[in-house]
């Protein structure tokens, strides 16, 4: 019953952050598993990946439904990301202590704050008036730059993706939320299957509750976010972020 209730309350968590930000789950589900369930940090990874593959491709789904996703420049900016990633990866290694824990938890908490206090209000209108080329080199551009920080640092993918979706290619926020998702499925699904390869099954009480809490509330965040004025949605997901920052910071301070 502790499982249970330590795996809901993490998909909870991630489940938000997926469908209301493009959150990955493993910013929320692996230090929950490590510090309450005892997990290895590899398998409690593993997991959280998985959890990111279903709750990310369903909000996708949702987004897409309601005409919130850019697939073109979204395929574009993941073929970078994977690729920069392995670049990063190799990088990383060559550089001794170069890993920055709780860079995905500090940036998940100040883009809380930027939305809170600076929502993003540009209109699909607008967004559209950026020539098709223009948006495929600041797609290429986007994906080197998270690609290699995921790599190098280990973290903080969706959360760039989001940063840079709205900032620097100018995407209005539920077509922001709904390329970074889509792209988070096939990342998250490519390191769920190494990591589960190369680790082996992980504990499957753990997996089956956190990838259907994830689910779950990835649904309901993903169905309100497409529903939600630009202000209210600005607002959910400036909150659920700031929120979700604080709560792992508690977290890993525990660990």
């Amino acid at each position: 019953m502790y499982t249970f209730i330590i795996c809901f309350i993490a998909g909870i968590g991630a489940g938000l952050g997926t469908g209301f930000a493009g959150m990955s789950a493993a910013a929320v589900i692996s230090p929950m598993l490590i510090t309450f369930l005892g997990l290895p940090a590899y398998e409690a990874v593993g997991i959280a990946l998985a959890s990111d593959v279903l709750a990310s491709a369903v909000s996708a789904y949702t987004y897409g439904k309601n005409k919130n996703l850019d697939i073109r420049n979204g395929i574009v900016m993941m073929a970078t990301v994977l690729l920069f990633t392995l670049v990063g990866s190799f990088v990383a290694s060559l550089v001794p202590n170069a890993t920055m824990g709780n860079f995905s938890v500090f940036m998940t908490l100040l883009l809380g704050i930027k939305f809170i206090v600076k929502p993003v209000m540009t209109t699909k209108e607008s967004m559209n008036t950026v020539s098709g080329k223009k948006r495929i080199i600041q797609s290429v551009i986007s994906g080197t730059v998270v690609g290699f920080i995921c790599g190098f640092v280990g973290a903080g993918g969706g959360m760039m993706m989001l940063l840079l979706l709205t900032s620097v290619l100018g995407y209005e926020l539920k077509t922001a939320v709904g390329t970074s998702v889509f792209i988070m499925a096939f990342t998250a699904f490519t390191g769920a299957v190494s990591h589960f390869a190369i680790g082996g099954t992980p504990n499957p009480a753990c997996l089956v509750f956190c990838v259907a809490s994830t689910l779950l509330w990835a649904r309901i965040a993903a169905k309100f976010a497409n529903k939600a004025s630009a202000v209210a949605l600005n607002r959910a997901t400036g909150v659920v972020l700031a929120v979700l920052g604080t709560a792992i910071l508690g977290v890993n301070v525990l660990k």
